[in-house]
């Protein structure tokens, strides 16, 4: 029988504005989809036009400016609508999906609905179960104890992942989905006789436990920040928020 990480796997990644979920934009978003390893990924790609002006940093990091994304992005209510509803595809038909740091671009696409479509990723997952695999999840649980970042270029050279055209957000999807594979294959005595579905329900754990570890060392440093532990989407804030 065929381990998950060797079967079809799904990968969303997002280009945005900023950090800020809450606040901040999608600019551009892709979902890459492979049937196995070395099999051809086939790419869905969205440009937005966000209404809004993008940060010269963030233009930094993935090189969309105002002028491009007015010129050749879409408004974001349809696009944010196709997205969603690819997403729901895949979780229908039981891929199970990579997001790297799911709890940022997952949460960010549910904002972006409630903003322009007066809804929410659950209400377009209709039922259909999430499984999403975080590489970022995963590898901080599996190999605690190394040192080092663990950013998707970091984990892409760790594991020997290649990848071309960082910040672009097709390549990071199929870059993690990559990274993903690499490593239900190195804790393959851990990992292949788990479900995806079984994986993500660790994983809400492990994040949780994660984000603890993290609380407190920003406490003992004196840093004043928040580590949300909710995974692998926060929780709507309240009106007053």
């Amino acid at each position: 029988m065929t381990c998950w990480y060797e079967g079809p796997l799904a990968a969303f990644d997002t280009e945005t504005t900023g950090v800020d979920v809450e606040r901040d934009r999608i600019v551009s978003a892709a979902l890459v989809v492979q049937d196995g390893p070395g099999s051809r990924p086939r790419a869905t790609r969205w440009l937005v036009n966000p209404g809004i002006s993008v940060p010269e940093g963030a233009t930094a990091v993935h090189g969309l400016t105002d002028e491009h994304l007015q010129l050749n992005g879409r408004w974001p209510a349809p696009v944010m609508e196709e997205v969603a509803r690819a997403l729901a595809e895949e979780c229908a038909a039981g891929r199970p999906l990579v997001v790297m740091n799911a709890p940022f671009d997952l949460t960010l696409l549910d904002r972006e609905l409630r903003r322009h479509r007066a809804s929410s990723l659950a209400r377009y997952l209709d039922g259909a179960p999430l499984r999403v695999l975080d590489p970022r999840v995963l590898d901080k649980h599996l190999d605690r104890y190394r040192k080092g970042r663990r950013t998707l270029t970091d984990l892409c050279a760790h594991y020997g992942v290649e990848l071309e055209g960082a910040h672009d957000a097709a390549a990071d999807a199929l870059a993690a989905l990559e990274v993903v594979r690499a490593v239900g294959r190195r804790f393959a005595a851990r990992l292949e006789r788990l479900t995806p579905a079984e994986i993500h329900a660790l994983q809400t754990g492990w994040h949780a436990a994660q984000a603890r570890g993290l609380q407190a060392w920003f406490t003992r440093n004196g840093t004043p920040e928040e580590v949300d532990p909710a995974w692998p989407l926060r929780p709507e804030l309240p009106a007053a928020a």
